[in-house]
């Protein structure tokens, strides 16, 4: 059975030897920390290791569902992980304990910091949440980091719970919480199945972006979320945090050029796993601050103003 090919003709023989250099090609383990299955991470994860498998035959691909972000940096720093999906804001923390430890390929798209409320109930703005029971995020998640900064800076205490993305929305549906933090790419395909079932709102946070920036880095800025997004909801304002694909500074060269150059060559098929890989822009991929680019990743953005 024929391979299928990304690119056709000689710009498709050149995908496939993608980490091939002076007759090398690139070999190891790439084992990619995701997120839980309902979230982009996952399914952008997944999608790359179906790439490379297809394309760098001598690379070994799988996927490690996790609570992502925090957990995705802890997993590479103790080599359990070879590349991490992960927001900017956790990749700096990650970078400040580490210094020089961890490197990015790119940055890939924004995340959107979602808080889900019940259409019906009584929670009408983060100030609303004073007292109730709210879902912060799983243990070792992004969103549970930013999810207590935004309490902080809306001064605002909530009974915690620490629940992964599918078990808030079952647990808001429930009645069990009365709120729940996501941080994930739009679509996040879980709270879409959960709009279409059961009326959510969105709460709005953009009064809260200029303490964030001021309080905890630049890090963070206003993102729109229009109403077409999830059934039911009307536009609000998000914070948006940068999301960064993060390996070690000991990466192979060729290893690291060569998945960088799936995520742009593969783009098209990769954005059939999510949409947010559609986002991927070559001009945005290279601001990953306080991350430096990765020797092989900055190879490969050299080569394409060749």
């Amino acid at each position: 059975m024929r391979r299928r090919a990304l690119l056709t003709g000689a710009a498709g023989a050149v995908l496939l030897g993608a980490c091939e250099s002076a007759g090398e090609e690139a070999t190891g383990t790439l084992r990619i920390a995701t997120g839980s299955s309902g979230a982009v991470y996952y399914k952008y994860g997944t999608a790359i290791a179906a790439l490379a498998r297809r394309y760098l035959p001598k690379v070994r691909p799988s996927v490690l569902q996790t609570a992502a972000s925090e957990e995705n940096v802890a997993d590479l720093l103790d080599d359990t992980a070879d590349v991490a999906f992960t927001q900017a804001d956790i990749a700096g923390a990650g970078h400040g304990a580490s210094p020089g430890r961890l490197a990015a390929l790119a940055r890939i798209y924004d995340d959107y910091i979602h808080i889900v409320v019940a259409a019906g109930g009584p929670v009408q703005s983060v100030a609303d949440l004073r007292g109730r029971r709210v879902s912060i995020g799983a243990p070792g998640s992004g969103t549970a980091v930013t999810a207590e900064r935004i309490l902080s800076v809306a001064g605002v205490s909530v009974q915690r719970v620490q629940l992964g993305l599918d078990d808030s929305a079952a647990a808001l549906k429930g009645g069990y919480v009365d709120a729940f933090f996501f941080s994930g790419g739009l679509p996040v395909s879980s709270i879409t199945g959960l709009a279409q079932a059961f009326p959510i709102r969105l709460l709005d946070l953009q009064a809260l972006v200029s303490d964030l920036r001021h309080n905890y880095g630049d890090y963070y800025a206003e993102r729109v979320v229009p109403a077409s997004t999830y059934r039911g909801i009307t536009t609000v304002v998000a914070v948006g945090i940068a999301n960064y694909l993060v390996v070690r500074s000991s990466m192979p060269d060729l290893l690291a050029y060569g998945v960088t150059r799936l995520l742009f060559d593969g783009r098209d098929e990769l954005a059939k796993a999510h949409q947010a890989a559609a986002r991927l822009n070559i001009r945005s991929a290279i601001s990953t601050p306080p991350l430096p680019l990765h020797t092989g990743a900055a190879r490969y953005y050299r080569d394409q103003k060749a």
